[in-house]
């Protein structure tokens, strides 16, 4: 194979070679997806139809549960059609598709959560300044930028991996496309230079990032401990807590796949370290912020027993409850799964 053009197709990294273990996989899986989507959606919901939720910080909250379903729906779906149907392979195209897409969302999701600590930061230090700062204006700015950031980086990075020669075959060493899995692919050392400087500039752009958050984080801290008042004090540190818990599982899970030793680099390590940045964040996100947001669970309850918002109930007088069942959501959710996993062009 001469160049990436005479490649049709590559062949993923299968989680089992037995046929019990691939269906104990896609049930695995089945159970982690529908829950992103669950937990993600619940969450999407509820901050859309209730008012006094309509904030920056839970308008940020939106726009990460919106970027984790696009995460986890750009790798899970494909990986669950192969184990389900005993394939491992995913087309040329698909396969420049689901790193765009993976590369994207991850990214967008990064830039997010920086802007994410910056709303806190205001929130606690600067208070008084704080409708100034962030106003409706700005806030959908500061969401554009982190989208159109993470579109443009997906972009440059997708075309100029896909644009080298590829002649070490077709097998990917991962059970989804990513960037150093398909380097690995490149006819020498010298073809891949390009990518490996921009690399590098992510590395520094995303370093710049870190540091901002965690100088954030140190002055939200230093004016949380000095707030006489018991009952503020948990309160900045149950708005924060969540925010910090998942930077830290993003940044852990990442860094550890990404920068860990040559020497532990089996299949079997490379795809529990794999699903731990890719699948788990995802999934246990919407869990880690509503675990300490009072005012979250309260919204999410009355969603769940049926409760309508008054913009509803004004357009909809007869409708004076719609009380689901859990099973119904389920329901749902299911048939969102068949359609992404049945009509995938991946």
């Amino acid at each position: 194979m001469s160049n990436g053009s005479s490649i049709s197709q590559f062949l993923l990294l299968p989680f089992a070679d037995t046929r019990q273990l691939q269906l104990l996989h896609f049930w695995l899986f089945l159970g982690i997806y529908l829950a992103a989507l669950l937990g993600n959606g619940l969450v999407i919901t509820t901050i859309a139809w209730h008012h006094h939720l309509h904030t920056p910080m839970y308008f940020f909250l939106l726009n990460l549960s919106v970027l984790d379903l696009g995460s986890i729906s750009t790798t899970v779906p494909k990986a669950m059609a192969n184990s389900l149907w005993d394939t491992r392979a995913i087309s040329y195209t698909g396969c420049a598709v689901q790193l765009f897409l993976f590369v994207f969302f991850i990214s967008a999701e990064y830039f997010l959560l920086t802007v994410m600590s910056y709303d806190h930061y205001v929130a606690i230090c600067q208070p008084l300044h704080y409708g100034t700062l962030l106003g409706s204006r700005a806030c959908a700015h500061m969401a554009a930028a982190a989208w159109a950031s993470g579109f443009l980086y997906a972009l440059l990075h997708t075309a100029n991996t896909f644009s080298l020669p590829l002649c070490q075959g077709n097998a990917v060493a991962q059970f989804f496309c990513e960037i150093p899995q398909i380097l690995k692919l490149t006819c020498s050392d010298t073809d891949y230079l390009r990518e490996v400087g921009l690399i590098v500039v992510s590395i520094c752009l995303g370093l710049g990032c870190f540091v901002f958050i965690l100088v954030s984080y140190v002055e939200i801290f230093r004016a949380v401990l000095k707030i006489p008042s018991e009952q503020r004090w948990h309160k900045a540190f149950s708005t924060c807590l969540p925010h910090l818990t998942v930077v830290s599982l993003f940044f852990s899970t990442v860094i550890f796949a990404y920068l860990k030793p040559p020497s532990i680099s089996s299949s079997s390590l490379v795809l529990v370290v794999s699903v731990l940045y890719s699948v788990v964040p995802p999934a246990v996100n919407p869990l880690i912020y509503n675990l300490r947001n009072q005012d979250l669970k309260d919204s999410l309850r009355k969603l769940i027993t049926g409760c309508f918002p008054e913009g509803i109930k004004f357009l909809f007088p007869s409708a004076q409850q719609c009380r689901p069942s859990l099973s119904s959501l389920f329901s749902l959710v299911g048939g969102v799964l068949l359609v992404i996993m049945f009509s995938s062009p991946f």
